[in-house]
C-alpha cells in the first residue's frame, strides 16, 4: 500500500464551487473506479490552527493505492488519469505529490 497526499491552491477564476463540483461529479468517480486505489478523498483547507493568515495550500488530497507499480506503469498513462489530469491541470496550480510512510 502507498499514500500519496497531493496539496494545491485553485487557479484564480476558479471558484470553490466551481471546483468542488467538478470533484464530486467528475474526479470522484473516475479516480475512484480505478481498481488499484482503495482509497481517495478530497479536503478543503478552513483555516490554521496557530497564527493568522490563510493555509498554504487551498485543497489536499489522500490516496491509498493497493498496487502502486502498476498505478505508476497502466493507469497513470492511461485515458482515465489523462483526462482527470488534464482537467485538473485547468482547474489548479501549484500541484504538489508526495508519497509519504507513516512513522512507527
Amino acid at each position: 500500500m502507498v499514500n500519496l497526499i497531493l496539496t494545491y491552491t485553485l487557479k484564480p477564476g476558479v471558484t470553490k464551487d466551481q471546483f468542488e463540483n467538478w470533484v464530486r461529479s467528475f474526479d470522484y468517480p473516475n479516480m475512484r473506479g480505478l481498481k488499484r486505489v482503495s482509497s481517495f478523498k478530497t479536503y478543503r483547507t478552513e483555516k490554521l490552527l496557530v497564527g493568522a493568515g490563510k493555509p498554504p495550500a487551498d485543497y489536499v488530497e489522500i490516496f491509498a493505492i493497493d498496487d502502486f507499480e502498476g498505478f505508476l506503469a497502466e493507469d497513470m498513462p492511461g485515458g482515465v488519469v489523462q483526462k482527470v489530469m488534464g482537467e485538473f491541470m485547468g482547474h489548479v496550480e501549484n500541484p504538489a505529490f508526495m508519497i509519504v510512510s507513516e512513522v512507527v
